[in-house]
């Protein structure tokens, strides 16, 4: 994958790892964000038939979305927790205490019984289930990130730290392909009874493998060498906001850009499947559109990966931005005209090119913003902050699209909205990617720009 190469300093008592690091990162990603989005698409196709009440179809449907967005809203809360816990003890810790806790609420959600047999306790616990996904979350990927960034070679960031996020993509293909074959193999009694729980039970196995893959793993050597020396903050966050607190701003705006892809996974799903907006797509279509740009973007994230690591993380960044805006809409109105052609090139394209991206990118731009005793913290806390809003957008745009296929339009606008202000975020700081690691986020001191190769 890749080495270490000429030019590339690293600490000197302590080896890099970058190969182990990014397949740890990969696969412990892909795990932790398959228990994470299968519920995504369960939200949008299951949820509302089996944990709420029946006869407002309108309100089950916003009441489900509410139920997603909640793992969001505990993230926030997590990312002090676990970035405390990830810069004063190490990467490696919270990369397992966050899968064991997202595989044990995720294998409960295949436990619970719905509204038919428990009443207002099946919502209640599917609730504070979601809230432990989503606190989970809140260290997964800035664990992962720290983790593959500070083993990475120093021109090869962009490309060690996106195997994390192709990971999650890749989490992101089975979760949404999982249901192909039970929505269209099942008939409805069968699929809302029993169907649906195999995807959650079967996450039990794939957090053991990610136990035992995780547990390998060496802690980096920059944060090694810290231990060392002594340096190892007490109170990271509070080191952080006193002297970072401008770069934790701008990660919290940039990661607005992670709406499109609730837009895509929730709300989509729901505006083409749900009678409420009249349009009547197959769930499969869906599903598959879903699971085919995901799978792209297993091979794009890498790649454009590589040219940032070239050409800088500006533009890479910028330029996905600016295709989520265009490609969303051109998305949402394939759907509103129930175009399956269409959507299925729109929709690719949205999640495996523009999208992806931003992707390839972000975990490196973020990681080069902190130092090492602050950087899993500086991460977690400005993306989780950030993708909070993710969480909420499939019930926000569900209610301004109204009930009629022209909700496309509103949610449209919406996300342009949120793009525009993430590019700014972007746009408004310096270029980092030719620094060198050791060097990031010094306080009044000059860099020496990184080889430029290679």
């Amino acid at each position: 994958m890749v080495d270490d190469a000429p030019g590339a300093t690293a600490p000197p008592l302590f080896e890099r790892t970058p190969k182990k690091a990014a397949i740890a990162a990969w696969i412990g990603s892909a795990l932790e964000y398959y228990d994470f989005f299968v519920y995504a698409s369960a939200a949008a196709l299951i949820f509302p038939k089996v944990f709420f009440p029946q006869g407002n179809a309108t309100a089950a449907v916003l009441a489900s979305l509410a139920t997603f967005g909640v793992g969001y809203l505990a993230r926030p809360v997590g990312s002090f927790f676990m970035g405390h816990l990830g810069d004063r003890l190490g990467r490696k810790k919270v990369m397992v205490a966050s899968l064991l806790l997202m595989g044990t609420s995720t294998f409960l959600v295949g436990c619970l019984p719905g509204y038919g047999q428990i009443g207002v306790a099946a919502p209640a616990l599917l609730v504070l289930l979601r809230l432990l996904q989503g606190f989970s979350a809140s260290g997964e990927q800035a664990g992962a990130n720290s983790m593959s960034f500070e083993h990475a070679p120093d021109h090869r960031r962009a490309f060690v730290t996106s195997w994390t996020l192709g990971g999650s993509q890749a989490g992101q293909v089975v979760a949404s392909a999982v249901f192909i074959p039970l929505a269209a193999g099942l008939d409805d009694a069968a699929l809302y009874s029993w169907g649906w729980r195999i995807p959650f039970l079967v996450s039990a196995v794939m957090v053991v493998l990610g136990f035992l893959i995780r547990r390998r793993l060496d802690e980096t050597p920059l944060f090694t060498e810290e231990v060392e020396r002594g340096d190892v903050r007490q109170l990271p966050v509070a080191e952080l906001f006193r002297h970072h607190s401008r770069q934790v701003v701008r990660v919290f705006f940039a990661a607005l850009i992670a709406n499109i892809g609730t837009i895509f996974a929730v709300f989509a799903l729901t505006f083409a499947t749900d009678d409420v907006y009249g349009i009547g797509m197959s769930k499969t279509v869906l599903l598959w559109v879903t699971a085919g740009g995901n799978a792209l973007a297993v091979v794009t994230v890498p790649l454009l990966a590589l040219v940032s690591d070239r050409h800088g993380r500006k533009p890479m960044f910028v330029g996905g931005i600016a295709g989520c805006a265009v490609l969303t809409a051109a998305f949402l109105w394939s759907i509103s005209t129930a175009d399956v052609a269409m959507v299925a090139v729109t929709g690719v394209l949205l999640l495996g090119v523009a999208f992806s991206a931003t992707l390839a990118v972000w975990p490196a731009t973020y990681a080069e913003m902190f130092p090492t005793g602050v950087r899993l913290s500086g991460m977690a806390i400005g993306t989780q902050f950030g993708f909070a809003t993710a969480g909420l957008t499939p019930l926000i745009t569900a209610s301004v699209a109204g009930h009629s296929p022209s909700g496309w339009i509103p949610v449209s606008i919406y996300t342009c909205v949120i793009c525009l202000v993430s590019a700014i975020a972007v746009l408004v700081g310096k270029e980092t990617y030719r620094i060198p690691t050791a060097q990031l986020g010094a306080r009044r001191t000059t860099a020496t720009a990184v080889p430029a190769e290679r």
